[in-house]
């Protein structure tokens, strides 16, 4: 679990497809103190397993899932990425809760700047609209934001100065991929809803029914 507040970006090393497993190798610093094998770290909102540590770099294998559903197996070396590493239950929560499994991938639309601000509006897959709404929690490349407005197939979101020096959200530039994951909260609340109107479907016992008879 994450929080979607980044602690630094690292450098991709390389990335090699062809391998069995395919793998990534990031370069790093201050993620790298606490960081062994074993330990999971979240890279462009990515949570992968660490591999093997080197002194300035970590390893780390890539599925099939994640070469599908994410923007890595894309990513040339020297390309900027963010790292976070897990929570642990005394961290604070400055972000949202962030598992690392990213629903989908999007592309960067436009990008406006205003007195120090950023907005930047991405596409939004079709499987991903239910789970978006305005002022609810995404992830963008593992950085928790805060989404501004819907437009259509689209959302948009606003950047602080901060974020834009300390994440690689800046060097964006538009069709750029980035991975998204939406607010977790949201695909068990559409779970608990579907599972109750089937429960209800098969037993006839409905809400509307309980009210009729005073409970």
């Amino acid at each position: 679990m994450f929080t979607g507040i980044i602690e630094e970006v690292g450098k991709v090393k390389s990335v090699q497809i062809s391998s069995s497993p395919a793998a990534i190798e990031i370069e790093a610093a201050r993620v790298l103190e606490s960081l062994e094998p074993g330990d999971s770290v979240a890279v462009n909102g990515t949570c992968l397993t660490v591999r093997t540590k080197k002194k300035r770099s970590f390893r780390a294998e890539l599925s099939q899932e994640t070469l599908v559903r994410t923007n890595l197996g894309q990513l040339p070396p020297g390309n900027r990425v963010n790292l976070e590493r897990a929570l642990l239950p005394t961290t604070r929560l400055g972000g949202h809760f962030v598992q690392g499994h990213i629903d989908g991938v999007a592309k960067v639309l436009t990008i406006e700047s205003e007195n120090g601000f950023a907005f930047y509006r991405f596409s939004l897959p079709s499987p991903i609209k239910p789970y978006v709404v305005e002022k609810g929690s995404i992830a963008v490349d593992g950085i928790s934001l805060t989404v501004s407005r819907l437009e259509g197939d689209s959302f948009q979101v606003a950047i602080i100065p901060h974020t834009l020096e300390n994440t690689n959200l800046g060097e964006r530039r538009i069709g750029d991929l980035v991975n998204l994951e939406c607010d977790v909260l949201a695909k068990y609340v559409e779970s608990l809803l579907s599972h109750r109107a089937n429960l209800e479907k098969r037993s006839g016992l409905t809400v509307e029914y309980l009210k009729e008879r005073g409970y």
